[in-house]
């Protein structure tokens, strides 16, 4: 099959194992981001493409261009695919959840992020290349409230390296996340307004579903306490439009540190957020290591494969699809 695989910025996945998998067809890697007539002008032999998680959104419109498409192949939630689109059109699309495979990579960097917001290193590697000697004073995260919003598998894994570093957990979320806390030994308070209260470390973990944009509020921000850090490597989206700003002008929290943007990839340095002085921002790395790519895209080359030999797996489209 004519493969194309999308928005490889780093020029990764090449010289990954996982890339043998597709020895046996015709193969173009993208490493460069185009949209429009101009990316549909690349894809108009494709019969299959292969996404980089969300940063190719795939539309009706996309899809009515591409004749030749007989497979979209991905890993993950697929909010960025119209799968009704593509069933009406007869393109085939696989992707799993992978519920059963936590994401070590995503967990590791909100760890990171963590102790980068508590002892403000980005500062003090500035000020040390600088030639400033130990700009201001961090603090310790031992004793410290941790509050995870979202007691999923990256959550649990962040939990894990909060207890072995001596910090205390607690947790929110939906109903069902509450009580699978509280039933594995996690202290949930009482009210939302505890929680957000008691967070002198707040980390989100939740996937972006239309029952969860937005769910971080103005009002949820204000009651943490002072000198409080917030971490997001989910999504932008979980936090109201506007109330991550509006919150750190007024130092509630005192310093965000945060992976994910509303857009991405975000490229003015000028943007507010990006730019305000008590944000530490990094390019939606959660995932970006080699392992974590081998991992994924294993499967999202094995989708191509099993589709080829006729035998698709993990579709999310009808079979005639």
């Amino acid at each position: 099959m004519k493969v194309h695989v999308l928005d490889d910025w780093a020029d990764t996945l090449r010289h990954l194992p996982c890339f043998n998998k597709l020895s046996g067809h015709d193969v173009t890697v993208w490493t460069d981001r185009v949209a429009g007539p101009a990316l549909v002008e690349r894809l108009k032999e494709a019969e299959a493409i292969c996404l980089f998680r969300e940063r190719t959104r795939i539309t009706a419109e996309f899809l009515a261009e591409l004749p030749n498409l007989r497979l979209i192949s991905g890993r993950g939630a697929w909010p960025h695919v119209d799968v009704a689109a593509c069933t009406a059109l007869g393109v085939a699309f696989a992707s799993r959840k992978s519920d059963d495979a936590p994401n070590h990579a995503a967990a590791e960097l909100t760890w990171a992020l963590i102790l980068a917001g508590l002892r403000d290193l980005p500062g003090q590697m500035a000020a040390a290349k600088a030639g400033r000697w130990q700009q201001g004073v961090g603090r310790s995260l031992r004793g410290r409230t941790i509050g995870i919003y979202g007691h999923g598998r990256i959550g649990q894994l962040v939990a894990g390296y909060a207890r072995a570093f001596g910090a205390q957990v607690i947790w929110w979320g939906s109903d069902a996340g509450r009580a699978r806390a509280r039933l594995a030994g996690g202290e949930v308070p009482e009210s939302r307004a505890e929680f957000f209260a008691r967070s002198e470390i707040l980390t989100l973990h939740l996937r972006l579903t239309p029952e969860t944009a937005g769910i971080i509020t103005a009002e949820d921000l204000a009651q943490m306490p002072p000198g409080a850090v917030l971490v997001n490597t989910a999504r932008a989206g979980l936090i109201a439009p506007g109330a991550l700003l509006t919150a750190l002008d007024a130092g509630r929290p005192e310093i965000a540190a945060l992976d994910v943007f509303d857009t991405e990839p975000l490229t003015d340095p000028a943007d507010p957020l990006l730019s305000h002085p008590r944000v530490i921002a990094t390019p939606h790395i959660g995932f970006v290591t080699e392992d974590e790519f081998d991992l994924q895209f294993a499967e999202v080359f094995d989708q191509v494969n099993a589709f080829a030999a006729g035998h698709p797996i993990n579709l999310v489209t009808p079979s005639g699809a």
